[in-house]
């Protein structure tokens, strides 16, 4: 191999470790102090962060399944059509680069029927003493962490990737409505006195 051969081989691998790091960058640039909260609600210590097909910034503790992270994608498609809709016609956060999703380690992988139900436990706040409060904390399939920063955070599966949809579709719900309509949005954003999802159709 002679000098210039080298020199390019150089160049190439040098342009392509900046592009690495230049990705990294820019799939992470989510407020630490969303991170923090996420971590606090969670218990998790995010530390890996990578994007799906789609573009959505994925944070998480373990490697990411490419079912989880096209499941992703999936339920935030569906949420964009039905949100573009002429019932709503929304424009604001419909893109799938707007969005971070934390996926935390599930505190439970079975719900009390039995059924295959990855969910976090977080605090009861206003659901205590409703039917979901479980003596002081709730199992949640998903949680906002951040209107604002269009992030919310939901538990790992290793199946039934079509409840990962739903879940980031129903989760995806109550951003889209802070971006476009706050009244709705106030009026749906919990469930503790009733109402759940789908809160957007066609």
């Amino acid at each position: 191999m002679n000098l210039f051969t080298r020199i390019v081989c150089f160049a190439l691998i040098i342009g392509a470790l900046i592009l690495v790091a230049f990705r990294a960058t820019a799939s992470s640039q989510v407020p630490e102090s969303v991170k923090e909260s996420a971590e606090r609600i969670s218990g998790d210590h995010f530390t890996l962060v990578v994007s799906t097909p789609e573009g959505v910034t994925v944070y998480s503790v373990t490697p990411v399944s490419r079912e989880m992270l096209d499941a992703i994608d999936s339920g935030l498609a569906e949420l964009f059509e039905i949100s573009r809709g002429p019932k709503h016609r929304f424009r604001k956060s419909l893109r799938f680069t707007d969005y971070t999703v934390f996926v935390g380690r599930a505190d439970r992988t079975k719900a009390q029927s039995g059924e295959y139900s990855p969910d976090i436990a977080v605090g009861a706040a206003q659901y205590a003493g409703t039917k979901y409060d479980k003596g002081g904390y709730i199992y949640a399939a998903g949680m906002v962490v951040s209107a604002r920063s269009n992030a919310f955070l939901i538990a790992d599966h290793s199946k039934d990737f079509e409840r990962v949809s739903r879940v980031v579709r129903y989760e995806g719900e109550h951003i889209v409505l802070y971006q476009n309509d706050r009244d709705e949005y106030l009026r749906t954003m919990d469930h503790s006195k009733g109402g759940g999802h789908p809160i957007l159709s066609n």
